[in-house]
């Protein structure tokens, strides 16, 4: 056996251990743990951001884009507002043991279904090190253990995190073996991971497409690999000024490297004369290149020949993570949703509209994981949407859709109550 296979099969034994414990713990002492890591996460920020600045200086040094240096810094306020998510979690009520469909049966038997953890989670990150904190306080509360695998890319930040975390697990009497970080950072690490299956009951990769694409294609145990979002907004013909504005603003400008940021812009032939410039105006404001169909080019005229370009066939289909953004003018609904079907990813789809009947077709036709009315697409995130914070954003029908919170951390039992009964 290599060191590297050593080290996974160690870390994922420990972690399964430790989660026979974990599932009997009380609701009180996950949540006191849990607001540790945020105390700690609030009061013992240097070592952590001395870190960061290593990965991120590495970073720099190694090219890495905007948007994933983006993705990697952290900074007093980032983790002031991890830690604002850890407590929102504690703040939730604990699925485990959770009783739902109950009801007697006709012969008397008293059936129902019960929540319970999954087990071990398995997760595979890049630059990512909010996930650390996302993650761990998310499988803490439904009691799943977790074995972290980040990229080389956060390593550092990864393990002063996890450092913090299980110091803080540990004086408040929940054993730190529930959080496993992989210290390798050898490729050979994923390849073995995803066949892990004996050991780990649930994979989840947060990442690009190409460790997306790996995972669905080799994991011998269920994954969540969706999340790329390929994200559009729809200006319907009805929409208002300034709605439209704000809302394709926000969603494109608020955060442009994550995967809830609008790609493509969609805008109705008979709203565009009205509404197109203003939109460009905004984001060509905030540094955004639009990259044009031939009929937005010319409604637009000269605004900002620097900012506004013809667009490519593949700028459609499109998840930019930065400050670029497709735009295409259409004729109707069925013409954008149409378009929608064709290029989108399952993510998360919005329409600006004052027209009730075509936001209640929009809902009903539109399909993805989450589909608004009138709002930014960067809603589509745990914290935003009540969640305390989130593991993955899925993509998939199966499990779980969309930000995959506590509960769908859970699996659940039949309980069956009985006073003799036996089949005929």
């Amino acid at each position: 056996m290599t060191t590297v296979a050593a080290e996974l099969i160690e870390r994922t034994t420990a972690a399964r251990a430790a989660a026979r414990a974990l599932a009997k713990l009380p609701t009180e002492a996950k949540n006191r743990a849990l607001l540790a890591i945020a105390e700690s996460l609030e009061k013992q920020q240097a070592d952590v951001i001395a870190a960061n600045n290593i990965d991120l200086a590495a970073g720099r040094q190694a090219g890495l884009a905007e948007s994933l240096l983006d993705r990697l810094m952290l900074n007093r306020e980032r983790l002031v507002g991890m830690a604002k998510d850890v407590r929102s979690v504690a703040a939730l009520p604990d699925p485990v043991g959770e009783a739902y469909d109950a009801r007697t049966l006709p012969n008397g038997l008293r059936i129902e279904r019960r929540r319970v953890p999954l087990g071990v989670i398995g997760v595979i990150y890049e630059a990512r090190p909010n996930v650390t904190t996302d993650i761990v306080s998310l499988c803490l509360k439904s009691g799943n253990a977790v074995v972290l695998r980040g990229g080389k890319e956060a390593f550092n930040s990864n393990q002063a995190l996890v450092k913090l975390i299980r110091m803080a697990l540990a004086n408040f009497g929940v054993t730190p073996e529930i959080v496993q970080f992989v210290t390798s950072t050898d490729r050979a690490i994923v390849e073995q991971m995803v066949k892990l299956d004996e050991h780990i009951d649930l994979l989840i990769p947060r990442g690009g497409i190409n460790l997306i694409k790996f995972v669905r294609e080799e994991a011998t145990m269920p994954a969540i690999t969706g999340g790329i979002g390929v994200v559009h907004a729809f200006v319907d013909a009805t929409a208002d000024e300034k709605k439209a504005v704000e809302i394709i603003h926000n969603s494109k400008v608020q955060r442009p490297s994550v995967c809830n940021a609008l790609d493509t812009m969609l805008i109705h032939a008979s709203a565009a004369p009205r509404l197109l410039q203003p939109i460009a105006r905004r984001l060509i404001g905030a540094g955004v290149e639009l990259r044009c169909d031939q009929r937005a080019i010319s409604l637009l005229g000269p605004i900002d020949e620097r900012h506004v370009k013809a667009a490519a066939p593949d700028d459609f289909g499109q998840e930019f993570l930065a400050l670029v953004m497709s735009v295409r003018v259409v004729d109707s609904m069925s013409e954008a949703i149409e378009h929608i079907e064709r290029h989108g990813s399952g993510h998360t789809e919005t329409i600006v509209t004052e027209d009730y009947t075509n936001a209640m077709r929009f809902l009903d036709e539109v399909d993805a994981a989450v589909v608004e009315v009138n709002a930014s697409t960067r809603f589509n995130d745990g914290g935003q949407l009540g969640l305390g914070a989130e593991v993955a954003i899925s993509t998939n029908k199966l499990h779980a859709r969309g930000p995959m919170g506590l509960r769908e951390l859970t699996s659940y039992k039949w309980i069956v109550l009985g006073d003799g009964q036996v089949r005929p």
